[in-house]
């Protein structure tokens, strides 16, 4: 998820700053990020809201490439 860890930076959030804002741990949303972990669509919904944005536009391409 290289276009998240670019929008997270580009908004100065570290990792924990974003597990904060979605109640989640540090670690799960690391996986998330690095592609450890699967994401669940409510939690697309909050991240994407976070940088304003669709998740489509944030995730889709991600997935794309996995279908690859």
């Amino acid at each position: 998820m290289n276009k998240l860890q670019q929008y997270r930076k580009r908004y100065n959030y570290s990792c924990q700053d974003m597990a904060d804002i979605l109640n989640i741990s540090k670690s799960f949303y690391w996986q998330i990020e690095n592609n450890k972990r699967r994401l669940n669509y409510d939690t697309a919904l909050k991240i994407a809201k976070i940088f304003k944005m669709k998740p489509d536009n944030l995730f889709y391409d991600d997935y794309l490439k996995k279908q690859d």
